[in-house]
């Protein structure tokens, strides 16, 4: 697979524009993740941040289960409760677990009113290729 970031203007920092995917052969939609255990209890209530490093895990195993890692990824969608609060606590460590893989995702944030269970903060959506 090859990758090419398409960047027409420089802002906002920290995800590409698009990204040009060429030579792939397999596509993977993970369903949106939160803050829950292997057996789908919430976890961290309250916690951005934790809920955010666990929702970030839990794509990771999606991806691993796949034979994929974070490498893989070409979008990524944040679906948030509390935008604020995701900037402040949580946005640059998830950017900086990306980052260190070479990837800058393009996606959307997205507050929103609330998740299917009224105690899980964010949930992520991510695309992976390879």
């Amino acid at each position: 697979m090859h990758r090419t970031a398409v960047n027409p203007w420089n802002y906002p920092e920290g995800f590409d524009q698009g990204v040009l995917i060429e030579g792939h052969r397999r596509l993977l939609f993970v369903s949106g993740q939160c803050a829950v255990s292997p057996e789908g209890e919430s976890r961290h209530p309250g916690d951005m941040r934790a809920q955010a490093l666990l929702a970030l895990e839990n794509v990771e195993r999606v991806l691993a289960e796949a034979g994929m890692g974070v490498a893989n990824i070409v979008r990524m969608n944040t679906y948030v409760t509390d935008v604020d609060a995701y900037l402040q606590h949580a946005a640059d460590e998830i950017a900086e677990r990306l980052a260190a893989h070479d990837v800058r995702p393009p996606g959307v944030l997205a507050g929103i009113g609330r998740l299917a269970r009224p105690d899980l903060l964010i949930e992520l959506e991510a695309f992976a290729a390879d």
